[in-house]
Parts: C-alpha cells; structure tokens; sequence
C-alpha cells in the first residue's frame, strides 16, 4: 500500500518532484565537481613536489643554514691553469664539483635519524654542482713600431742613450673558455625507494643495481641526454673520471631533480666529501604524526633543518597556487551556500506542497490514517525526490569533471629560491649553483579525479536533503486534522 500510493502520488506531481529534485542536483553536482578539481590541485602540487622530495618520502633533513658572515671567501670556486711559455696555446680544463649551498651533514647522521621514534626509514643523498671550465689562452703576436727608428745603441754615458730594446706592441692574444655547469646527484644504490631518483622513470636502460655502490656508472636525465647527445653506452666525465651511462631517465614531474645520478660513494669521491651527505629522506612510520617526528629529529640531532611535505607545499606560488586556494576557499564557501539554499528549497517547497494537500491527508486521517502513518508518506516521497536528485546531481557532476579534465588547462607552479647556506627547501639537487637554489617553475595540467569517496558523499547529500526536506513537510502533515478537510469540501 505504501509503495503504491507513494508511485501514484509522485506520478501525479512530476513537475513538483523535478523541481525539487533538480535543485538538489544542482548544489551536489557543484559538491562534486569542487571536490574533485581539489583533489587534482593535491595531485598537481605533489607531482610538483616529487622532483624534490622523490616518491615515498616524508620529510627531509638537511644541515642548519649558518649565520651570514661578510667573508664569504671559502664558497667561491677558484680555478688553476697551467700557463708555461711551451704550452700557452694548450687546451686548458678544470672542474670544480661542489656541495649544494656548500653544506653538508655526517654519513653517521643518517644512522642517528634512522634511529628516531616514529622513523620507518632514512637515506642519505649527495647533492653537487660541478662547473667545467673548458678552454685555451691564445698568444699575442709583438708588432714592431715602424715610426721609431728601430734599436737604439748606446750604452751609459753613449749619445744614443738607449737600452737596446725593440719599439712596438704585442697584438691578438687573449683567452676563450666556455664554462658548462650541471647538476650531479649521488645516490644510494642499497636503499632505491626514497631520493629524487624515484620521481624519474627510467625509459632506456636500466637503473643502478645495489652491488654497484662504488661502481663507476652513471644514470643520465633524458632532457640533458638530449642536450649532450648522450645515449646508454656513452661516457661522461666529472672531474678526470669517467662513468659509463646505463640508463636515460624521464622526471616525472616534467623537471629533472638533477641531470646525473651517479652512486653515492663515487659521489662523495669525486667531491672530497668523504663520509659527507647533503640530504636525508626521511620516511615515518605513522604519516598522521609526521610534525611529532620533526619535532623529535630536531630535538635530538642538532644543527638539523628539517622540512616536511606540508612546509615545502608552502612555499609553491603562481598559478596552482591561486586555483588551489580559490579551490579550497572560495569553492568551498560556494558550495556549502549552494547545499543550505537547496536544502531549504527543497524543504519549503515539500512543506507548500503538503499544504495544498491538506484537504487529501484530513480524508486519510478521516478514513483511519494515523499521523505517523502520514508523516511516514510525506517523507518517503521526498526520499526518492533527494535519490532522484542525487542521482542527477552525480551525472551533472561527472560530467564536469570530465569537462575540466578533458580541457585540461595548464598551471604554473613556482617553488621559492633561497639563498645563502642550507640547501634550500628539501635540499633538492637541482639547479640554482654555489650557494643559491634557484626558484623552479614547473607547468602541470590540471585534472579532476571523481573518487569514491566524493561519490559516497554525493549520496549522503541526496538522503540528508530527501531527510530535510521530509522533515519540513512531515512536520506540517502530521499537524493535520480530519475537520480541515471537512471545511474544505466544496
């Protein structure tokens, strides 16, 4: 009987239902589509952050930035060429591999890390920069001065008063170098799953093998591969030594983290940093008490910066940023607005319809019908109006999520450079030279991923508005008594 009325009843008002159920849709559909074009900006700013932080990792640690002091002597690279008479005309070369921002930690702290509550793992990395100056002095060319009269003769007390040395200049000569400067990341084979290598996906090739610790072998990013003509099989050389390429890696994030991945031990050889790393991945046990774990490494290992995801993520700007907030914010103000206002359309319009019904619910209680009984009608008719448009609003929704993935408009992100001591942010490896890591702008194309979970709260919107509205319109109808509707029969 229930179904049966409720079927004939909602035949009866299509018009009333679709309205209602269209307003319901709209503030659902608007849900979806803000939660899931927020649920991409996440997505875009965590493959931003890759290329600095690297797959599975939770913070990292990095030495504490020292005071400024004006002697800044110590961080500028000095250059030594030979310059003898015979080989003057020689090429000349020199390389000059250096820690990023010129700071680095212990190996042993690595360990000590490792051994921190809330610690699941900890790996090491040597961030350098290496600039290669390469080039040759040209001799001048002495040019006698036609206009002076030659060599004079004469010696002391002589009429000539000369010193016997020719007139003229020497012409042409000079120096021309090129200087190439690049970024070399030593990384420890052993330990493959942290470090700015796993942001990258190796594409020709293979990766390191965790035998080769010590081994003279070389992973190259593809864009610098591409630059430098290097394939797997070529050889590149850093400071005299030679490693063979075993493999081309593409960067995930569209930016590489550093152009040459080399092991950690020929890393810390090449640059006389022996026992020496710049940056340690950290991965918690617990990523709910990651800020517990910072506070604990900085407590225990002075001298430590420590810098999780979240605060790296603060310092991303440009045009992610600004959709993200609008995202966040703005979207989410709009859509909360959206959601009460349909509510309460929704409930008004069941409460207006219950009173031009007054006289058919008097009969039915005339007839027998209890209030609850009534009220039961009422509200399961508004139930299937909140399905129906949850149902609508879930297929407006997916189709506007769809429509922003497919037009797919593209986002730039910035991550702040800073200058001086530490490392910078994350003490990523990439660009930015001795003692400065340059700001990163990054281009991501901006998706809106639907989960289930949005689709799930989709579904709770469309029974909380049936509920309210419902809820307004069983509150009239049970207020009804069988004498109102003798009053109305005409």
């Amino acid at each position: 009987m229930f179904f049966t009325y409720l079927r004939r009843e909602l035949r009866r008002r299509r018009k009333a239902a679709l309205v209602v159920a269209s307003g319901l849709a709209l503030g659902i559909a608007l849900v979806i589509v803000v939660n899931s074009v927020s649920s991409g900006m996440g997505k875009a700013q965590d493959k931003v952050l890759e290329s600095l932080y690297g797959l599975g990792t939770d913070m990292t640690v990095t030495k504490a930035a020292p005071a400024q002091s004006g002697d800044n002597a110590q961080q500028r690279p000095r250059f030594e060429f030979d310059a003898q008479d015979s080989d003057s005309d020689a090429e000349q070369s020199s390389d000059i591999v250096m820690p990023q921002g010129f700071q680095t930690l212990a190996a042993s702290t690595v360990t000590k890390v490792g051994s921190q509550n809330g610690v699941s793992d900890a790996v090491g990395g040597l961030s350098l920069q290496v600039v290669k100056v390469d080039g040759q002095f040209t001799r001048g060319q002495f040019q006698q001065d036609d206009s002076g009269g030659g060599q004079q003769q004469g010696g002391p007390g002589g009429n000539g008063g000369g010193t016997g040395q020719p007139q003229g200049e020497v012409r042409g000569g000079g120096a021309n170098f090129d200087v190439n400067n690049y970024s070399v990341y030593g990384t420890d084979v052993t330990q493959s799953g942290a470090g700015p290598l796993t942001s990258s996906k190796i594409t020709s090739g293979r990766t390191f093998k965790s035998t080769e610790t010590n081994a003279k072998v070389a992973v190259v990013d593809s864009a610098y591969a591409k630059e430098k003509e290097l394939k797997v099989g070529s050889t590149v050389t850093i400071k005299k030594v030679k490693f063979k390429v075993i493999g081309v890696a593409t960067a995930d994030s569209g930016d590489a983290a550093a152009n040459l991945y080399i092991p950690l031990k020929q890393a810390q050889t090449v640059s006389d940093q022996k026992n020496k790393v710049t940056t340690i991945y950290v991965k918690a046990t617990d990523s709910q008490q990651i800020d517990a774990v910072k506070s604990t490494i900085q407590k225990n290992i002075s001298g430590t910066t420590v810098t999780t995801s979240a605060d790296l993520a603060d310092t991303v700007s440009g045009s992610l940023s600004t959709a993200s907030d609008l995202a966040t914010s703005v979207g989410k103000w709009l859509s909360i607005a959206v959601l009460v206002a349909a509510f309460l359309v929704a409930g008004l319009l069941t409460s207006s319809a219950v009173s031009r019904r007054v006289r058919e619910f008097g009969t039915l209680k005339a007839l027998g019908w209890r209030s609850g009984r009534v009220t039961r009608q009422v509200v399961g008719e508004a139930m299937v109006n909140g399905l129906l448009g949850g149902a609508l609003g879930i297929g407006l929704g997916l189709a506007g999520a769809y429509v922003v993935t497919a037009v797919s408009p593209t986002l730039q992100a910035q991550l702040g450079g800073s200058t001086g001591g530490g490392g910078g942010m994350g003490g990523g490896p990439g660009g930015g030279g001795p003692g400065r890591q340059a700001a990163k702008t990054l281009e991501v194309a901006l998706t809106a991923p639907v989960s289930v979970t949005t689709i799930v709260l989709a579904v709770g919107l469309a029974v909380a508005g049936g509920l309210i509205a419902g809820a307004f319109g069983g509150w009239r109808a049970s207020r009804l008594r069988p004498a109102d509707a003798l009053r109305r029969v005409e």
